[in-house]
């Protein structure tokens, strides 16, 4: 049998394919980044981790290449192929991050734990040891997860709404003294005036987003992005149709949900299920 020859120097995976795109485009139109930068109102130093993988961009400045090559769709869907790819959930992780840090408000929806917002130090590092997590990698990521606690922190800090699922309150770690400090602590934001969290009762029956942790940002330009995540998959989503279909869900979602005041209640009555002094 004849051996098989690769009929192109392109490469298969998504990512390194759109990379190798964009540089292709903007060689042929015999443009530097700066030039392209210009032309497109944006920053060049975008357009270059673009072309070497350091980031994929955002939709907007996807569709704003395929515009100015005369392209469409073809980034755009090359873009989508990456995005959609396992192996870059890292990435889009860090992209939220980032995203996260810079945004004006955020509302979010908790199947079975709490949001990563309100989590104590002693919750953080149950569950992250349940996932694997030992020795030193461990508690490097016990800082960063508790770290971001500061976010909500502040004057300046951004409103943050969250809607937990009863599972949340019900799902409770092994530690019980860790956990009774995990339920006062979200006992305690819950007078933050810039914390507001609601209580979705099991009585609620099936809803839109029954099987889907959902974060939402506002961000400073006024687009709304989202991100969904599960135990072994996270997606940035910032087209704007998918967000919005996302955002009617979970609007849906707080309308059975408990009113803040008494989502507190039901909140300290749990609290009251737990030992002061739990056994040792």
């Amino acid at each position: 049998m004849p051996q098989r020859v690769a009929v192109t120097a392109l490469s298969h995976e998504p990512r390194k394919r759109f990379a190798e795109e964009l540089v292709r485009l903007r060689r042929e139109r015999g443009l530097s980044l700066r030039e392209l930068g210009k032309a497109l109102g944006w920053d060049a130093s975008q357009f270059g981790k673009m072309e070497r993988g350091g980031t994929l961009g955002g939709p907007e400045v996807v569709q704003a290449l395929d515009q100015y090559y005369g392209t469409a769709p073809l980034l755009l869907t090359l873009w989508e192929l990456a995005v959609g790819d396992p192996t870059q959930f890292k990435e889009q992780y860090r992209r939220y991050m980032m995203l996260e840090a810079e945004a004006v408000s955020m509302w979010h929806y908790a199947v079975s734990a709490p949001p990563g917002l309100l989590q104590t130090d002693g919750y953080v590092r149950e569950s992250l040891a349940a996932g694997g997590l030992r020795g030193e990698e461990l508690e490097q990521q016990v800082e960063a997860r508790v770290r971001r606690r500061k976010l909500l922190e502040g004057d300046d800090a951004p409103p943050f709404r969250t809607i937990m699922s009863e599972a949340v309150l019900r799902m409770e770690l092994r530690d019980k003294r860790a956990w009774r400090e995990q339920l006062e602590f979200l006992a305690e934001v819950a007078e933050r005036p810039n914390v507001t969290p609601y209580i979705l009762p099991f009585s609620a029956g099936l809803h839109g987003l029954t099987n889907t942790d959902t974060m939402f940002l506002r961000l400073l330009d006024g687009r709304t992005v989202a991100y969904t995540e599960n135990d072994v998959r996270g997606e940035l989503i910032e087209e704007t149709e998918r967000v919005e279909r996302l955002q009617r869900a979970y609007d849906a979602v707080r309308d059975l949900a408990l009113p803040p005041a008494e989502s507190r209640s039901f909140v300290l009555r749990m609290l009251e299920e737990v030992p002061c002094e739990p056994s040792t």
